[in-house]
């Protein structure tokens, strides 16, 4: 059978609208650039990506979490090097007006404007990527707050509330989820990078000299997970920051990268990030954030082994990894109350393959006509499923066209009732992926679904 993968994010795109996992944000307006709003499904997405990183770091014993504040003191950023570095040198098109990256854009050693071609641009200029508000009623520069870039500095500055008030010991680490903003010059490919975004962020503080162990501890450990939450080792690599890559604050780097229909991109970062954060927390605060072996009667600053992953690349990568399209001819359900057939053999169907623990809909139940027996017995066990699942109800048009739906919001189990259901007591449950069909006992339901998606 010949498979057809996502190679086009436009593709993506369309059915992303089409079944409502991400919209343009304010659409109706004509859309903000880079903007972008997750529909039901896509919020349901993205809500179970993040807790499946959530419980990968946190049902450890030696990481708790955190939900730091997204406006903090402005020093903070000071003292992080974002306020007076985190910028891009551009440069403006004398000619179309287009503004861009100096770096980006040099064809044979000269500046070219990405959109006409013009070698006539202005001198570069550097512009910071944070956003600057004011706290309080009145403007003025005493009131200056930004909008944090990521989440990182949140962590750094509660190491010791943490540390004291949940009696940890070196080594452990801090995880957090939360909003940054950036503002971005050149964002595009869809939900890849945008100004507003969502970062999963653990630091984990390790004693000075056990840095580099615990470092390649993250990578596997990180490359492990991607593997349990179903994403294809083919379209996954590591790729080394070299010495002129490493950020100031780095002693070593890799990102770990995914192939999406863009090219390669970074998914995720594991960082050695030394102790340079605490250290400069430290100087501009005045605060000790030494922390004190009590076995060992040392007193050293923690250095910081970082993973921090772009949830909201992460889902895209999730959704590009599961999109597939599959010739029906060559998956041909053979009779059953529920035949699989949504017309002739040159169909083809979409299928979103994400692994159980992710999928927006576990389970989708499907009444085989609209006569109200079957609608009823539907109902309540869809009623009952849904204490324990994420369920769907669909009772429109023919059994073959809702599966076609179902398949391309990537439920992974249809249950359908007919009219022997009402005899026997038995559904038909349907498989997304191998499209076979089972004929199981109403009280046997909860164990087999169980069974099949497995206890997330």
């Amino acid at each position: 059978m010949q498979v057809k993968y996502l190679d086009d994010l436009s593709t993506l795109v369309s059915l992303s609208k089409r079944r409502g996992f991400v919209f343009q944000s304010s659409e109706i307006y004509g859309g903000l650039n880079s903007c972008w709003d997750y529909g039901p499904l896509g919020a349901n997405l993205k809500l179970k990506v993040k807790l499946s990183w959530w419980k990968a770091m946190t049902r450890r014993q030696d990481i708790v979490g955190l939900d730091a504040a997204i406006l903090m003191h402005p020093t903070v950023w000071k003292a992080s090097g974002h306020v007076d570095g985190f910028s891009d040198p551009l440069v403006d098109c004398k000619k179309c007006k287009n503004r861009f990256r100096q770096d980006t854009a040099l064809v044979d050693g000269k500046v070219t404007c990405p959109s006409c071609g013009s070698t006539d641009v202005t001198e570069p200029r550097n512009f910071n990527l944070m956003f600057k508000t004011h706290m309080g009623p009145v403007e003025n520069e005493g009131a200056v707050v930004y909008l944090r870039p990521e989440t990182a500095q949140g962590i750094f500055v509660n190491f010791e509330n943490v540390a004291t008030s949940q009696r940890k010991k070196i080594p452990f680490g801090i995880a957090q989820i939360g909003k940054s903003f950036r503002n971005e010059i050149t964002p595009g490919n869809f939900t890849f990078r945008t100004r507003e975004f969502e970062q999963m962020e653990m630091q984990y503080f390790v004693k000075p000299g056990t840095d580099m162990e615990w470092f390649e501890i993250w990578k596997k450990t990180r490359w492990d997970y991607y593997k349990t939450i179903g994403l294809k080792e083919a379209k996954l690599k590591f790729k080394e920051h070299g010495p002129t890559e490493l950020a100031h604050y780095a002693k070593a780097a890799f990102d770990v990268f995914y192939e999406f229909p863009h090219g390669w991109s970074e998914l995720e970062g594991i960082h050695n990030r030394s102790d340079f954060d605490l250290s400069q927390h430290q100087k501009f605060s005045g605060k000790k954030l030494e922390y004190f072996d009590e076995a060992n009667k040392e007193k050293y600053l923690p250095f910081v082994i970082e993973t921090a992953v772009g949830c909201d690349r992460l889902v895209l990568a999730v959704m590009c990894d599961a999109y597939r399209e599959e010739p029906m001819s060559a998956q041909r359900n053979e009779g059953g109350p529920a035949q699989d057939s949504a017309g002739g053999d040159g169909d083809t169907r979409v299928v979103m393959g994400f692994h159980p623990s992710l999928a927006p809909i576990e389970i989708a139940f499907l009444p085989l006509s609209k006569k109200p027996p079957l609608q009823e017995m539907a109902t309540m066990l869809r009623n009952d499923f849904a204490l324990r699942h994420d369920v769907e109800y669909d009772e429109t048009g023919s059994i073959g066209k809702r599966y076609r739906r179902q398949d391309e919001i990537g439920t992974p189990l249809c249950v359908t009732i007919d009219f022997e259901s009402l005899e026997d007591k038995k559904v038909t449950v349907r498989h997304r992926d191998k499209m076979t069909q089972d004929r199981v006992g109403v009280d046997q339901l909860t164990k087999y679904i169980t069974d099949k998606l497995g206890n997330f």
